[in-house]
């Protein structure tokens, strides 16, 4: 990957991809988690004992002392793998791997059951060889001959074993290989010799991608996306090209929804059914109720609360804002760490001065007060219900309610001033 980032630790739609395969073996009914690691990665392991309460399923962390290959990484989690009656193979770089083809794993009555993918291009998986509909060996693409790497059947990598017999498994491993390496697959054809049973389950062949390269990042992203949008649009979320629209993993959107292009949800974002959200938009920790309109150019930050028949316009930026019901910022404002009342209409330009330089200051504005336009509202500040400000004021402290207040200068007016200074200025100029 070239970076400094452990690889599983990179994002796809949000969430980093050892993130995405523990969910889904949550997801499949899997209540114990054993994470495998190297002695090095500390920052890995620390980073998911951090998402282990959030997850709300334990995990616990093996480490493989030595990197002797994957059926050796496999070993080293045995004593942690508990009461279980089958356990489950996985890798941390397989993002798009799915919860169902997981629990159909599980929940297979063959002792030994693997997953596998039909490959358009076969050339650099592991074959799975198959007598009378059974597997009974993996052969890597390196160690095929001809013959063999004419079978498109692959490995897709994840197995289910029954947790009696894979610790005999794993030890009639051999490491005569190139790599003196123990190789998980291996166990196949040792469980074939012994009449274990062995059954075979297939998936499409993306979701058992794994990733190694930035390239394969951003393709499992594409793959990623294209996957997320394909449940909205059937959940009844309306797109007008979404090809364009950018989802995260948790993204909520309710149906009779509607999304403009070159929309951007970031994650924790809910949204209600029946919202509207214009182009160029981007979202992130937004709740929004029903009737709600966004955008466009319209920014979103983590803590905005949109009440039902909110408008927010056209470059319009919030942060830490609880707007309520029927309220309008149409254009041109920051809302931050701001309460907007009911039905209160906030005019064009119109900036909450909200942090000194040190701390982060609160601006109260009540239920169907209207802010003029260019206003700069001065936090800590409070202004009452009805209150009307005038535009291009700057206010602080408290406003009371159905009270005007302005602090414009007064206008001044100089007759004749301009035939004045034109006429000074043209003679400069003739010098």
């Amino acid at each position: 990957m070239k970076s400094d980032l452990p690889k599983v630790l990179h994002k796809v739609a949000g969430l980093e991809m050892i993130l995405h395969v523990i969910n889904a073996a949550k997801s499949a009914g899997n209540s114990n988690i054993n994470i495998v690691t190297s002695p090095s990665q500390e920052a890995l392991r620390d980073k998911l004992l951090a998402h282990s309460d959030e997850l709300n399923i334990p995990m616990t962390m093996a480490i493989q002392e030595q990197q002797l290959g994957t059926g050796d990484a496999v070993k080293a989690a045995l004593p942690l793998s508990g009461a279980a009656d089958k356990v489950l193979i996985l890798f941390g770089d397989t993002p798009l791997m799915r919860s169902e083809i997981l629990k159909q794993m599980v929940e297979d009555s063959a002792d030994v059951t693997l997953l596998g993918f039909k490959a358009e291009n076969p050339d650099g998986y592991g074959r799975i060889i198959c007598q009378d509909g059974r597997p009974i060996e993996i052969v890597e693409h390196k160690d095929a001959d001809e013959k063999i790497r004419q079978i498109d059947l692959c490995n897709g990598g994840a197995m289910a074993v029954r947790a009696s017999l894979l610790p005999e498994l794993l030890d009639g491993l051999q490491n005569n290989n190139a790599q003196s390496e123990y190789y998980l697959p291996d166990i196949v054809s040792l469980a074939h010799a012994q009449n274990i049973s062995i059954s075979l389950v297939e998936c499409p062949q993306e979701d058992t991608m794994g990733v190694d390269t930035k390239s394969g990042l951003a393709k499992a992203e594409a793959l990623m996306q294209n996957r997320l949008r394909r449940t909205h649009l059937d959940n009844g979320v309306a797109m007008t090209a979404p090809e364009t629209v950018y989802f995260s993993y948790d993204t909520e959107i309710g149906a009779d929804s509607f999304i403009e292009p070159h929309c951007f949800f970031g994650g924790d974002v809910k949204i209600a059914p029946g919202v509207i959200i214009k182009g160029f938009s981007h979202l992130e920790g937004v709740r929004a109720e029903t009737g709600v309109q966004i955008g466009p150019y319209a920014r979103l930050r983590p803590g905005t609360q949109l009440g039902a028949g909110v408008k927010i316009g056209n470059f319009v930026e919030t942060k830490k804002a609880q707007i309520m019901d029927n309220a309008k910022v149409n254009h041109l404002s920051y809302i931050g760490d701001a309460h907007i009342g009911e039905g209160a209409n906030i005019g064009a330009g119109t900036i909450t001065c909200n942090y000194d330089g040190f701390d982060k200051h609160l601006t109260e504005i009540g239920a169907g007060a209207f802010i003029g336009s260019n206003s700069s509202l001065i936090a800590p500040v409070k202004i009452g219900d009805g209150a009307y400000i005038g535009s291009s004021s700057s206010i602080s402290g408290e406003i009371e309610a159905d009270s005007l207040a302005l602090t414009r200068a007064p206008l001044r007016e100089i007759e004749g001033w301009s035939v004045k200074f034109r006429l000074k200025k043209s003679k400069v100029k003739d010098k």
